[in-house]
């Protein structure tokens, strides 16, 4: 480390579901130093399953907020013992896991601004917190607050067109209204709430810090007009650059953060990698070199055979269970280990692209796709991927895009009132690489079958709610 010592750089974090994670970046954006605290496995007295408290109904999700303190703690006690040089440091910029909230008891502001060097901060916070165990993303018990919100703006729609989302169980209004009616001593002594991110910037600050723009996702990948960032991981999600946006009842708009006369959109689909993993090890004898062979060995567009598969809830759109369609749209209850390992792998990227285009999103002649994630590092998935969409896709070689690109946005605070872009001060991050182009004829394959998609996602949807009252 003694050789990094003297980097000045600045340290990107990132709050996430299961670990607090920095980087560390020189002014040239080189990524230096790199750390992580585990929950489950550093910090075992929390209890905690994947970073969070599943609650008896199942729906209630929270985590433990004094976990996040003494994880920063650890992170902190590490790079100091290994000879990391804080006085090289910049700025920091950090990014956390989406719509988790923090409820500051009332007087906790005073221990903030007094916050001692000598003491570990989850000592010093222990009394700071009206809400012990907080609401995070997975939650989702606030069905009746969603729906009372919808109904008071005229419905979900009108909600979408007004915010750029429809009410979801997991957003923060939601929770705090839950807890403002079921908890109401709690709240009445809350004196702030912060989001995750604006809570970890609290504790650098010493006092309170407002809740920012959501753009690490989108800065880390450095997208630029057009672009999509796909992230194949645990679950899969789609970042978008929008220039007209159409707010739906899926997905979610929000200004875009690197560039004020556009917008950004996002996708997520809860059966990601797990499902792939799931069809890999059922039809490929768990071998991804036997999964990737099935999608050499299968034509485009898989013969007209099509196929849905959520073992989970799906978020978008909400299906649950595994569908399969012969090109005669007749439901099958199987296919061939290949076919079904093709119907899968394209079924995932036509949903991405038509729910996409239901924001607005259109594919450009410079668009490209920029895919990370633990699939990624699958050519022949990307292979898919460039096909359905009509569009190459790129890979960046670097981990933890959200811990970097909270650096990349902490250079450009630095130069924040010169009007440097955020395209010049990223010029010398590392290039993306081309990892798949279309096939020729792709597009033609596609157009059909997508529409088919579409057509059948909604036969799905029509059947499971049921004939209307």
């Amino acid at each position: 480390m003694a050789e990094h010592a003297a980097r000045r750089c600045c340290l990107g974090w990132d709050f996430s579901t299961q670990q607090v994670k920095v980087v560390a970046v020189d002014v040239e954006l080189n990524v230096f130093y790199e750390d992580s605290v585990h929950f489950d496995r550093d910090l075992l007295e929390y209890g905690t399953q994947g970073g969070v408290h599943v609650h008896e109904d199942g729906l209630t999700v929270t985590s433990p907020v004094l976990m996040w303190v003494q994880a920063l703690d650890i992170i902190l006690e590490k790079m100091n013992a290994s000879g990391f040089d804080f006085s090289q440091v910049l700025a920091l910029s950090g990014a956390g896991q989406q719509h988790g909230s923090v409820y500051w008891k009332a007087g906790a502001s005073q221990v903030l601004t007094s916050l001692s060097p000598d003491r570990p901060l989850h000592e010093q916070l222990q009394a700071c917190f009206s809400i012990s165990d907080c609401p995070v993303w997975m939650d989702s018990s606030t069905t009746a607050q969603c729906r009372r919100l919808e109904a008071a703006v005229g419905g979900a729609q009108a909600l979408s067109c007004l915010t750029g989302s429809r009410a979801y169980e997991r957003f923060t209004g939601n929770q705090i209204a839950k807890i403002y009616q079921q908890n109401p001593e709690a709240y009445s002594h809350t004196e702030r709430i912060s989001l995750v991110s604006s809570f970890a910037a609290s504790l650098f600050l010493g006092s309170y810090s407002p809740i920012d723009d959501s753009d690490a996702s989108l800065a880390g990948m450095r997208l630029e007009e057009g672009d999509i960032a796909v992230s194949l991981g645990t679950s899969d999600t789609l970042f978008l650059w929008l220039q007209e946006p159409t707010p739906a009842l899926e997905g979610h708009i929000f200004c875009n953060p690197v560039d004020r006369q556009h917008y950004m959109a996002l996708l997520c689909f809860k059966n990601g990698s797990l499902m792939r993993e799931k069809i890999r090890d059922e039809s490929a004898s768990s071998s991804w070199s036997e999964f990737s062979k099935a999608l050499q060995s299968t034509e485009m567009g898989n013969s007209g055979n099509l196929g849905f598969y959520f073992d989970v809830m799906e978020i978008t759109p909400e299906i649950i269970g595994r569908h399969r369609f012969s090109a005669e749209n007749h439901e099958v209850s199987a296919f061939p280990w290949d076919v079904e390992i093709r119907a899968l792998i394209e079924g995932q990227f036509m949903a991405k692209k038509i729910h996409a285009e239901g924001l607005g999103y259109r594919v450009m002649p410079k668009t490209k796709i920029l895919a990370t994630g633990g699939a990624s590092h699958n050519r022949d998935i990307l292979q898919v991927l460039a096909d359905v969409f009509g569009a190459p896709v790129y890979v960046i070689d670097t981990a933890n895009s959200a811990c970097v690109g909270s650096a990349y946005r902490a250079f450009h605070g630095l130069a924040a009132g010169t009007d440097v872009p955020f395209s010049e001060v990223v010029k010398l991050a590392p290039k993306t690489r081309l990892a798949a182009t279309p096939t020729p004829g792709a597009s033609q394959v596609y157009e059909a079958l997508l529409q088919r998609y579409a057509m059948l996602e909604q036969r799905i949807l029509t059947q499971a709610r049921g004939p209307p009252e």
